[in-house]
């Protein structure tokens, strides 16, 4: 068995990977997959002909990033102790690979591990999507060292550390085959957002720990398959978070979750009607909608009934640190 693969899911990537790949190729010690998810532009032509030493596994479907995952990691299943799933759209540094696999030989009670995620487009500030690590609150909305909502800090080292957190980005996600198929791979319900985010979760319920580790950083473009501001990733983000909590919190607590969350994302429902945005507005309520109609699908993570929210983080409730007494850096919390 090889110690590691570099497994990245493209679709519809010709744009970006003319400019992130060269990067993975140059500075990577382990070999390099890409999924590619039934895409419909001449990305794997563009691959077979510039790009010939990169291992590639099509897929008949675009099954989203968890499916796209889960499928085509089946594929080298028992070839490989380790992943590091990378989004197409991300550069990387020097032994940025075997520095994330190295890590693991000294921790091996943990399952998953990402760098610092740093913009691609603004070097000095953090990245949307992980950042400096990723914590839960106790209504299940993640948030980041580095990133409180829509707020980005600057790097100025001040995430330079090693430390326990509740999540791992999925833009740069290492993780052990054996956790990632014990659990059953990513929550192909989910389709793509917050998928991530459940496997940790599920990883946390099962006894495994999942870390940040600063010395190693990598640059994200964001928004190269949806934009970060477009109603469809709002209703993903809606129907898969109550989706998680539904599957790792128990019927009480996660009765109480779900009628705090429907009244403050109701506010924000009504917020975008008053301004005329009634895309992002249905987007809310059609989130729940989809949410009731295929919560038999979800399959019960918790192990005991009492299982609440378990963090790691420094606050309970982070829209009313964020929004109400308005701390928007982590630092504040």
């Amino acid at each position: 068995m090889k110690e590691a693969a570099i497994v990245i899911l493209n679709f519809n990537g010709r744009q970006v990977l003319p400019t992130f790949l060269p990067s993975v190729i140059s500075h990577s010690e382990f070999e390099i997959w890409i999924i590619d998810n039934a895409s419909t532009d001449d990305s794997v032509e563009f691959l077979k002909e510039t790009f010939p030493d990169v291992r590639l596994i099509t897929l008949k479907s675009n099954f989203g990033y968890a499916g796209g995952y889960n499928w085509g990691l089946e594929q080298i299943r028992g070839h490989y102790e380790f992943f590091i799933l990378l989004n197409s759209d991300v550069e990387v540094t020097q032994r940025w690979d075997s520095s994330l696999i190295n890590w693991f030989e000294k921790n091996p009670d943990y399952a998953a591990l990402q760098p610092k995620i740093l913009s691609w487009q603004d070097r000095t500030t953090f990245d949307y999507a992980g950042a400096g690590g990723g914590f839960l609150d106790g209504l299940g909305y993640p948030y980041c060292r580095g990133r409180i909502w829509n707020t980005l800090e600057s790097d100025h080292g001040q995430y330079d550390d090693e430390v326990q957190v509740d999540w791992a980005s999925g833009a740069c996600l290492a993780i052990r085959a054996s956790d990632f198929f014990d659990q059953g791979g990513f929550d192909a319900h989910f389709f793509a957002h917050m998928e991530e985010i459940d496997l940790c979760w599920r990883l946390r319920v099962s006894g495994r720990k999942i870390g940040y580790l600063g010395s190693v950083t990598v640059f994200h473009q964001g928004g190269a398959t949806l934009d970060r501001s477009s109603p469809r990733k709002l209703y993903l983000n809606i129907r898969n978070s109550l989706s998680m909590i539904y599957k790792n919190v128990s019927g009480f607590n996660f009765f109480g979750i779900i009628l705090a969350k429907s009244g403050f994302e109701l506010a924000a429902a009504l917020g975008y009607l008053v301004k005329g945005e009634k895309e992002f507005a249905l987007a809310i309520f059609r989130g729940y909608r989809d949410f009731w109609n295929r919560i038999g699908l979800l399959e019960k993570t918790i192990k005991k009934p009492e299982m609440e929210i378990s963090t790691s983080g420094p606050v309970r409730l982070i829209f009313w640190n964020s929004l109400i007494l308005r701390k928007r850096l982590f630092s504040q919390l």
